[in-house]
């Protein structure tokens, strides 16, 4: 199929350029405001007023296949990327089986191959069963995955992260950690500030995520281990990664739109406001956009995770942990984040798209000769984020009822359509 993209506001070189695109044979063949000929035949979409990004990737989903699939499947998830905007995912290894060796990774890949409209690239877990006791086979699955991950667990034994980081090292794959020290969790299922003492809630405090990523980032420097941090919430953990940055450690990390546009004086009694790690307090907040300003956090993930609705309707001390983020993750962040003036748009799509393609390695920059995987926003198109409009299985966000601008209107991945408004 050949397409036209006229009078598109499109995002080159660091830069946005009123500009038409064409695509041909599943690339883009050329971008040139140039009038139309008779020969540029094919599809004409007039985007006027419109901006065409590249595709959106996110290093951080859960797509629940195989083993989950009432939560969620490879085709609902990849439905819901499209339409917000993403090219690219990479799901996490919680599933079942856990893919800890070929075996067990190839189920997920025939459902990748069989039912995702983009790119999907798996992680591999780090300990087998993600059991954190014996560790996977990583030279089995290494070139099949975009890195390595107990995600949903942190690794608690000191010896075996060693263990892990040194072999995953001799791989040149990443290592992506939830840092989570159990030992100081204590129950606690939302952050241990002021809502939580008010309600009478358990508290998670905010030590157990840094102290891990604190012991992580000297074994990092002791195995030189490609290290990235998962989903960041605390301003400890901000200084900790900035500091190792600046003694020029391999390290990377992310954070997600609700650690960056809500506090935990926004909580409510209601399964939608849990996630893990929870939502944190003003001030760590502020330092995850001071964070982001610096270079500190280098791209924002979702950490998309459905649950049915029977799953997270017990509230917040019964509810499973986890919010859908695929299709309100950059309509938050550009309502709240670059029409505030805090981020500038292109800041926004460096950290939703260039940062984690360059680390990870997955999607397609936006140029002549590259795949047609990109996607177009309509900024000026005003909506409430409404649940039941969602193409993901799961309802669960807190962003329901939100006010936001910026609607996805088209999603293009490698010249195939895979979303369209309307």
């Amino acid at each position: 199929m050949k397409y036209i993209l006229s009078n598109a506001n499109v995002f080159i070189c660091g830069q946005f350029v009123k500009t038409n695109v064409f695509v041909e044979n599943g690339r883009i063949s050329e971008i040139s405001s140039r009038p139309f000929s008779p020969k540029d035949s094919g599809s004409i979409f007039d985007l006027s007023g419109q901006y065409l990004f590249p595709g959106f990737i996110d290093v951080h989903v859960h797509l629940r296949e195989p083993g989950f699939f009432y939560k969620e499947s490879i085709k609902s998830g990849t439905d819901s990327a499209a339409k917000g905007g993403y090219i690219a995912v990479c799901p996490m290894p919680n599933l079942n089986p856990v893919p800890d060796c070929a075996e067990n990774l190839a189920a997920q890949l025939d459902a990748i191959r069989q039912n995702a409209c983009i790119q999907v690239v798996p992680y591999g877990a780090v300990t087998i069963g993600e059991n954190g006791q014996e560790l996977a086979a990583y030279e089995e699955i290494a070139s099949d995955v975009c890195g390595f991950s107990d995600d949903g667990r942190g690794v608690q034994s000191d010896e075996k992260m060693r263990q892990a980081m040194q072999k995953i090292s001799k791989t040149g794959k990443i290592l992506a950690a939830h840092c989570e020290d159990n030992s100081l969790l204590n129950g606690g299922y939302i952050h241990a500030g002021e809502y939580a003492a008010r309600h009478g809630h358990k508290g998670i405090c905010s030590e157990s995520e840094w102290k891990q990523i604190e012991r992580d980032l000297k074994l990092a420097e002791e195995t030189g281990c490609k290290y990235h941090v998962c989903h960041i919430s605390t301003k400890e953990s901000v200084a900790l990664i900035r500091q190792a940055k600046a003694k020029g450690l391999d390290v990377t990390c992310e954070t997600a739109p609700h650690y960056l546009t809500m506090n935990d004086s926004m909580l409510q009694e209601d399964g939608r406001f849990k996630m893990n790690p929870p939502i944190r307090a003003e001030e760590d907040r502020q330092a995850l956009l001071a964070g982001l300003l610096d270079g500190t956090i280098d791209m924002i993930a979702t950490d998309h995770a459905p649950h049915s609705a029977e799953e997270k309707s017990r509230g917040l001390s019964g509810s499973m942990m986890g919010v859908v983020g695929l299709e309100t993750a950059f309509p938050v962040l550009y309502t709240e984040l670059v029409k505030s003036g805090t981020l500038s748009l292109e800041q926004l799509i460096a950290l939703m798209h260039t940062n984690p393609r360059e680390r990870f390695g997955i999607g397609t920059p936006l140029g002549e000769g590259e795949p047609a995987s990109f996607t177009v926003y309509d900024l000026d198109e005003a909506y409430t984020i409404d649940p039941e409009t969602f193409l993901t299985k799961g309802r669960a966000t807190p962003f329901a009822g939100k006010e936001v601008f910026g609607r996805c209107v088209l999603t293009m991945y490698q010249g195939n359509i895979v979303w369209k408004k309307n």
